[in-house]
């Protein structure tokens, strides 16, 4: 007889907020969580029934921690992949797996893996060396991009010119070309060891220009039907041709032709998604699990228009954290604070987020600008 949910420990490599979210819907089906993150007050501390201080990236440390659990999932895709591979070897499962983390690490393999099974995404360059940005056969102005280990926009920069190479990254990267799009967006889809999908609702994305991070996020997207069913088809041919278990949420180019370019994929629970805890019947991190424990996948549809906006620390202020305004917003009908946990606040760093729920959208709109310019996380 088969295992029930209960009775498989999950494993979950790296403790932030993600991770968090992932416990407090893992706690509703009784399944016991083990964390492993290198930050002793990580804000999965607490949560988890078993916290683990060490590296994510150690063979030894990751390998011993895996061996603790029946199912091992990621919050973060910078882990040590030699030590899932073993575990895999020895019968553990990981979700998502050891070769699909490892595709996704490296930007220049996650491209060349669109260019080979027909994903629309912009044209690219891989370059080793200074030396190969000034021979690019992309034109200036472009992209450029760290292969391995950017994330939350860091790791990307803006090249105008041969000038701007002087402070360019010195590693292997990839040019791509500048995209004059009209929107960003983003489907999340689901997949489980059975090869059922399931996709999220699009959803349109405005970041924040100075951290480049998501600062705003509108649940369901007003793009045509045809858009979004085009969208959401691209993100399903990526989890098919990944032969992914779990979730994986596909950022996107809306272009102003009408074209659609995939941005980035990320295989686990992400950002673009936080609204569905409160917009939608299923929320990622439920969807996370049940793909993971290969259960039927839930009911992605949206309750509701769902804002959700990203708290992140003030400019310029650095320390214990404390949250400005908070009784203001609270005091708005349709509002939801997740607070992540984390003591320090510093520029730009994730501290929470709020989801903006409404029936009419534009008021959803309005009360997430006002909670927006109200609610600061100062030190």
């Amino acid at each position: 007889m088969a295992k029930q949910i209960s009775e498989l420990k999950l494993g979950i490599l790296g403790g932030g907020q993600l991770g968090r979210m992932l416990i407090q819907q893992a706690i509703n089906y009784n399944v016991t969580s083990l964390v492993l993150d290198p930050d002793p007050d990580a804000p999965c501390k607490h949560i988890a029934n078993y916290f683990e201080n060490g590296s994510i990236t150690d063979f030894d440390t990751v390998y011993n921690f895996g061996k603790k659990a029946d199912i091992i999932t990621i919050e973060i895709e910078k882990v040590n992949i030699e030590a899932l591979e073993q575990l895999e070897k020895e019968g553990k499962q990981v979700f998502p797996q050891s070769r699909v983390i490892r595709l996704i690490q490296d930007k220049g393999v996650q491209k060349q893996f669109f260019k080979e099974n027909d994903i629309p995404t912009s044209p690219f360059q891989i370059v080793n060396t200074k030396e190969d940005m000034e021979n690019s056969n992309i034109p200036f102005p472009y992209i450029l991009k760290l292969r391995k280990d950017g994330y939350d926009g860091k790791g990307v920069m803006r090249i105008n010119s041969a000038e701007d190479l002087k402070a360019a990254f010195d590693a292997p990267c990839i040019i791509e070309k500048l995209v004059d799009f009209e929107k960003e967006v983003a489907v999340i889809v689901a997949r489980n060891s059975k090869g059922d999908m399931k996709t999220f609702p699009m959803v349109e994305m405005e970041f924040n220009p100075e951290a480049n991070l998501v600062e705003f996020l509108i649940s369901p997207s007003t793009y045509a039907e045809s858009l979004q069913q085009k969208a959401e088809n691209i993100a399903k041919n990526i989890a098919s041709g990944m032969n992914i278990t779990g979730i994986l949420a596909v950022e996107m180019f809306v272009c102003r032709d009408g074209e659609i370019l995939v941005n980035e994929v990320a295989p686990r629970p992400h950002n673009s998604g936080h609204q569905t805890i409160e917009g939608n019947y299923v929320s990622q991190f439920e969807q996370h699990l049940r793909s993971i424990y290969n259960l039927p996948l839930g009911d992605t549809t949206s309750i509701t228009n769902a804002v959700m906006i990203n708290l992140l620390g003030e400019k310029g202020s650095e320390g214990v954290a404390k949250y400005e305004n908070l009784e203001k917003i609270l005091a708005i009908d349709g509002v939801f604070v997740h607070l992540y946990g984390k003591k320090y606040t510093k520029p730009f760093r994730k501290m929470g987020h709020v989801t903006i729920v409404d029936i009419d959208r534009e008021k959803a709109i309005e009360k997430a600008r006002y909670v927006q310019k109200t609610l600061r996380v100062i030190a």
